[in-house]
């Protein structure tokens, strides 16, 4: 399979940049650039791209913003944030407004490759680097109403479930999690997409969110 990706970032160099780096992989194809986010969410519903690599700040309308947008009109597409900026309100706001994963721009071409396969995969990326702040930005912005409905949504998932769930959220991968948990890869695999499905989440990072916002895990 192909994975269709459109661009979104105001500065047009590394737009090409990124086209020919991706265009140089078999499984991969540029559909589309743009400069800001509003010719992105146009793309995004024209287009139907696998994914969005996202640039947070833009003229107009900002990458997360867009990102918001683009998960609306466009809900099979997923939105891979890239930004210049380490800084934990980003990736905190874009994994809220549904992004599937956020990367510095310094990451090692490869890297960046791994993560746009994942991400049309299903699977989540958050930068190594935020990875713990952000987590303790999640336990900052939790907001304090919503909770009967969250403890509700909780009361849907079996003991396993919820203990997969938190091993999600402390960012494990699913063989860590089998690991673990003493289940098979496949196991745990299953249980997920269960979790994702009672929950009416998009994804992985979308688990993570609501672990922290339900309060079924903090911060260390």
């Amino acid at each position: 399979m192909t994975i269709r990706v459109l661009l979104a970032d105001d500065e047009a160099l590394l737009r090409m940049a990124f086209t020919t780096v991706l265009d140089a992989q078999p499984d991969m194809r540029t559909v589309g650039g743009a400069a800001d986010g509003d010719e992105a969410i146009r793309l995004a519903r024209q287009m139907r791209p696998d994914v969005v690599l996202m640039d947070v700040r833009m003229p107009g309308t900002d990458g997360i913003e867009a990102t918001r947008r683009i998960v609306r009109v466009s809900p099979q597409s997923r939105v891979l944030i890239l930004t210049t900026f380490d800084l934990d309100e980003y990736a905190f706001a874009g994994l809220k407004a549904g992004a599937s994963g956020f990367l510095l721009k310094n990451v090692r071409p490869e890297e960046l490759l791994t993560a746009i396969r994942d991400v049309a995969a299903g699977d989540a990326v958050v930068s190594p680097r935020i990875t713990r702040r952000l987590l303790e930005n999640f336990a900052a912005h939790i907001p304090g109403d919503g909770g009967h409905r969250r403890d509700e949504q909780l009361r849907l998932l079996t003991t396993r479930e919820r203990q997969v769930l938190v091993q999600v959220a402390r960012g494990l991968s699913n063989a860590e999690i089998a690991a673990a948990l003493h289940l098979a890869e496949a196991t745990v695999k299953s249980h997920l997409g269960r979790i994702l499905q009672k929950l009416q989440l998009r994804d992985r990072v979308q688990a993570v969110v609501f672990a922290y916002e339900s309060r079924l895990v903090h911060p260390d």
